[in-house]
């Protein structure tokens, strides 16, 4: 494990990458800086990208993130300066392929669009899906990984959970603000009055390890995310936590940037290509216990 730094961590790195940027002659620009990922920045395919894109090289592009998903990214239990996770090392892969460094903003899981949106921050890898209404609130996705989602409940499913379906009529589900399961969760709602039963109550949390600790406190019934993700909560807490059903939704998890902000997007786009053809993402995916086969073909999703 490779954990990284927070943005809060000393600006001294960053200020020399910046003045070494600045010396370097334009025929240097496409040199990479040494780095774990020193093999995929080597390679001619990412230097021909910083080529393309010089703009980029020795900058430091600040990545807004939810710090609270087990796999994607965490704060380092041994560091709480530093975070490690597959969005983690996957950002930095991407900015070594483009000669950028990665520094780090942590809020809320819904204030990741509005912190880019407001230029607080310059892009969200953080296990975020893309939808058409959230790229209305201001930014365009790169898409990397296919969902499945989990259903994460008490150990035993004591109530006989089926998925996102009328098996939730009555029940408390825990979810983060801003989830794309808050209103599938609500559109059971009519199915339930239909058959004489009450609506699910949604209880909103700011990050999923609240949600898991209102199921285990009893407070709540359920609680949907990456599939990934449930099984690292479980893993955690086997004999007090179980998987209801996995269920597949029609969404990828994308990289956010700034609408109209293009050659950053595009630059992001190539270089996660070449992250994906080098196989270095499904290598990453193994290494952080993810499904290795949900690799997505970095796609774009904008409404600008």
């Amino acid at each position: 494990m490779t954990p990284s730094r927070r943005a809060a961590a000393p600006a001294a790195a960053a200020t020399l990458l910046l003045a070494l940027a600045a010396c370097t002659s334009t025929s240097d620009a496409a040199e990479a800086p040494a780095s774990q990922w020193s093999d995929l920045a080597d390679s001619a395919a990412c230097a021909d990208l910083r080529e393309a894109h010089p703009d980029l090289v020795g900058t430091t592009q600040t990545n807004a993130i939810n710090p609270h998903t087990p796999g994607y990214e965490v704060i380092d239990p041994e560091n709480p300066d530093r975070f490690m996770g597959f969005d983690i090392d996957l950002g930095e892969a991407i900015g070594a392929c483009l000669g950028f460094d990665v520094d780090y903003v942590a809020v809320g899981f819904s204030e990741l669009i509005p912190t880019v949106a407001s230029g607080q921050a310059d892009w969200i890898v953080s296990n975020l899906y893309a939808t058409q209404e959230r790229a209305a609130g201001g930014v365009d996705f790169i898409s990397y990984s296919k969902v499945f989602d989990g259903v994460l409940v008490a150990k035993g499913n004591p109530e006989g959970i089926t998925g996102i379906d009328t098996s939730l009529c009555g029940l408390t589900v825990a979810l983060n603000k801003g989830y794309v399961e808050v209103p599938l969760v609500e559109a059971v709602a009519p199915d339930c009055t239909a058959a004489g039963l009450a609506a699910p109550e949604v209880a909103l949390f700011d990050s999923s390890a609240d949600c898991v600790q209102a199921i285990l406190a009893g407070r709540a019934d359920a609680y949907m995310n990456d599939i990934n993700t449930v099984n690292r909560f479980i893993a955690e807490h086997p004999d007090d936590l179980d998987s209801a059903e996995t269920v597949m939704l029609d969404y990828e998890i994308g990289i956010g940037v700034l609408q109209g902000e293009h050659e950053f997007r595009d630059a992001v786009q190539a270089a996660l290509t070449v992250v994906q053809d080098t196989g270095l993402q499904t290598e990453l995916a193994e290494k952080w216990e993810l499904d290795a086969n949900a690799v997505a073909e970095p796609t774009v999703l904008s409404v600008g």
